[in-house]
């Protein structure tokens, strides 16, 4: 199973590059996360699900993006479940629970309490101490811009309820 998360990982990264030297604008979600290098398993779960195009559109997103090491957290063996084609329905809805319609900044996060998200339920926004909350995810990196959409950074893999 790695060596198959490998090759769609290697095939997104030659897909990104290709997208990205067509774009003026500069690079879309997908490419700016390829790019970063953090966030290998989210790349291969979006190319399993068939999200990358969805996410490579016009927009615009806002996409609360696990870590590699957020995927780590999962229980053995549950990465490698979520990636199997009969899986895709689960999966779809796991990623599409990290994204929400919009470009919402992190001045305007902390705002809100709860935002609904592109798999339909709502996320709990909380913004107290200095650091910000979405279900029980901590917010590690926020506002990376990109053409289609902002990326904010999450230390755990958000489940819908």
């Amino acid at each position: 199973m790695k060596a198959y998360v490998k090759q769609v990982v290697a095939g997104l990264a030659i897909v990104a590059a290709m997208a990205g030297s067509v774009q003026a604008q500069g690079k879309d979600i997908v490419d700016t996360a390829v790019a970063a290098g953090q966030f290998k398993t989210l790349a291969a779960a979006l190319t399993a699900a068939g999200l990358v195009d969805t996410l490579k559109g016009a927009g615009p997103f806002t996409v609360f993006a696990p870590t590699d090491e957020a995927f780590a957290k999962l229980p053995k063996g549950t990465v490698e479940e979520l990636l199997k084609p009969e899986n895709k329905a689960k999966l779809t809805a796991i990623l599409t629970y990290h994204v929400v319609a919009g470009k919402v900044m992190a001045a305007d996060v902390v705002k809100v309490k709860e935002a609904k998200t592109v798999q339909g339920g709502s996320v709990k926004v909380n913004a107290m101490g200095g650091k910000v909350m979405i279900d029980n995810a901590t917010v590690v990196k926020t506002d990376i811009a990109a053409s289609n959409g902002v990326i904010h950074v999450v230390d755990t893999v958000l489940m819908p309820k």
